[in-house]
């Protein structure tokens, strides 16, 4: 039972559930309601079409690319135009602009109601997975477009032409939808891979968050914490490893299995020398951010920091998060800096070819070790969408926002840094809310670090002057390190000998890019929609 899910969603050709975009097509490739739509059993294998693909596992891995922790070199890709500021409606820009999903939703809740259920709850509970499904869906695309059509029941194309709603508008049919889920859902998933009130929950504190709506998130965050399933794991690294699947701190995963239902994009996280293409890679932006390994930023006076050595005596979650020039990888020092070896061979990790890290860093979440998977190409990694450190980071975030600092909010934090051998919060330093929520927002952006969150918090981030921090982050030249590896050297974290810098790209932001541009292919099919400002 554990694995069902997966066993379900890799017989998926064999369904007739079309995955089309609603506006591309009427459903008429769908099978007739008339005859599927009978059993329990035929409910439970439309639900299945629900969640195929129902996560955005792509932009788990790839939106921090968006953000000044993260950058995708090949444009096709769908973020780098994103990232550095130069989106068009036309351009290779991701697209979230669709509502196949959504409209296998609706289908799924209208003819459901026509199947008498031995257990009402049953019933109950595959709705609520379902509508959980359409509000994810929604909050994606209400986030980064602003308002879109609510479309429910239209039988052609034709008539889903309709205008957007507003923003508020599909923020409240979210909440709507949210709470109705978490009212019918079961505490516990009939097995692993399934929506259960968690998952529900967890959504609508993170949509609760990215609106500013402490309250709600507090009062989700809280109602995830009361129900007693989840737990930091005592690991930090084990929760990205194949090893630690099944970790209570995990709430919900996109599910694979290396055989039957397996997950490629690994493989394309990995650097040129380990046959991969460098995709998606962190930042030195990233490693500044994380503190000492005695609780001070690197700027600080006292903190330790040697600009020479950056990768030295830094919060133990760095060398958790990112694979560094100078560590031991696969049992060699890991060189991305230095154009020729020392065996005078040229060096596959830093050779000029498109598929080496730019920024001289790869992800080590999912990547680390290397021997976990028998194929990088067909891997049973499992991406996370929410766990519950997100859960404490937000329930402290927003608490600091309600009411200042407190024993509780810095208990939480206290938590998430003791578990990797931080240091306690020094309340002396951190006793104002604005310093607090100076650390919070650190602390958050180190420990989610690669899990698809950065763009969409420094944007709902703003600073003391109501600015969003991304105008502040994104406006900047994103710029690698240079320098040599010293092989001589014993401590894998001072073998890089960093001499300076090079430019990777120029970067801009201006406000309007908190919202990504229609598709003009979408503004093609249907006339009453408007393009977001600036495009």
């Amino acid at each position: 039972m554990k694995r069902l899910l997966v066993y379900m969603l890799s017989g998926m050709a064999l369904f007739g559930t079309s995955c089309s975009d609603f506006l591309d097509t009427a459903p008429l490739d769908a099978l007739s309601p008339a005859t599927t739509w009978k059993t329990e059993g035929d409910a439970e294998k439309f639900l299945i079409g629900c969640y195929d693909g129902w996560a955005d596992e792509t932009g788990i891995l790839y939106w921090d690319c968006a953000s000044d922790f993260g950058f995708n070199f090949h444009p096709h890709e769908g973020w780098r135009e994103i990232g550095a500021g130069t989106m068009t409606s036309t351009g290779s820009v991701a697209n979230y602009y669709s509502f196949g999903m959504i409209r296998r939703c609706n289908d799924f809740l209208k003819n459901i109601e026509g199947i008498d259920f031995a257990d009402a709850a049953k019933k109950n509970d595959m709705k609520g997975q379902v509508k959980t499904i359409r509000a994810y869906q929604y909050f994606l695309m209400n986030w980064l477009y602003g308002g879109v059509a609510i479309i429910d029941s239209y039988e052609t194309a034709e008539e889903a032409k309709v205008p957007r709603n507003t923003e508020e508008e599909v923020k409240k049919f979210i909440y709507d939808e949210l709470d109705e889920a978490v009212s019918i859902l079961n505490n516990v998933p009939k097995a692993s891979g399934y929506i259960a009130k968690g998952t529900a929950l967890a959504l609508k504190m993170r949509a609760a968050m990215f609106y500013s709506d402490f309250q709600l998130a507090k009062d989700a965050a809280k109602a995830i914490m009361d129900l007693g399933q989840y737990e930091l794991d005592p690991s930090f690294e084990n929760l990205f490893m194949v090893a630690g699947q099944n970790s209570k701190e995990i709430i919900a995963a996109v599910q694979h299995d290396e055989n039957l239902y397996s997950n490629w994009m690994i493989a394309t996280m990995y650097n040129n020398g380990d046959g991969g293409w460098s995709s998606m890679v962190p930042t030195q932006n990233l490693i500044d951010t994380y503190e000492m390994s005695n609780g001070l930023t690197k700027e600080e006076a006292g903190s330790g920091y040697d600009a020479t050595h950056p990768f030295a005596n830094r919060d133990p979650r760095m060398a958790m998060t990112v694979l560094y020039p100078g560590m031991d990888w696969n049992g060699n020092i890991l060189n991305t800096l230095d154009k020729m070896l020392p065996d005078g061979s040229a060096n596959p990790n830093n050779n000029g070819a498109n598929n080496c890290s730019k920024t001289r860093l790869t992800w080590a979440k999912y990547l680390a070790p290397m021997s976990q998977y028998n194929d990088v190409w067909s891997t049973n990694c499992q991406p996370i969408i929410f766990r519950y450190a997100e859960v404490l980071l937000s329930y402290a975030e927003a608490e600091n926002e309600l009411n200042g600092p407190s024993a509780e909010v810095y208990g939480l934090l206290n938590q998430i840094r003791n578990r990797v051998g931080m240091p306690n919060v020094d309340q002396s330093k951190y006793g104002s809310k604005e310093m607090l929520r100076e650390l919070i927002r650190r602390e958050r952006s180190v420990e989610l670090a690669g899990e698809g969150l950065r763009r969409l918090d420094i944007i709902r981030w703003k600073d003391a002057s109501g600015k969003m921090v991304a105008e502040t982050v994104l406006n900047a030249p994103l710029m690698a390190i240079t320098g040599t590896i010293d092989t001589n050297e014993a401590d894998p974290t001072k073998r890089a000998v960093i001499t300076g810098s090079e430019l990777v790209e120029e970067r801009t932001f201006k406000p309007f890019h908190r919202y990504l541009p229609i598709p003009q292919s979408a503004m093609d099919k249907n006339d009453q929609l408007k393009q977001n400002d600036g495009y």
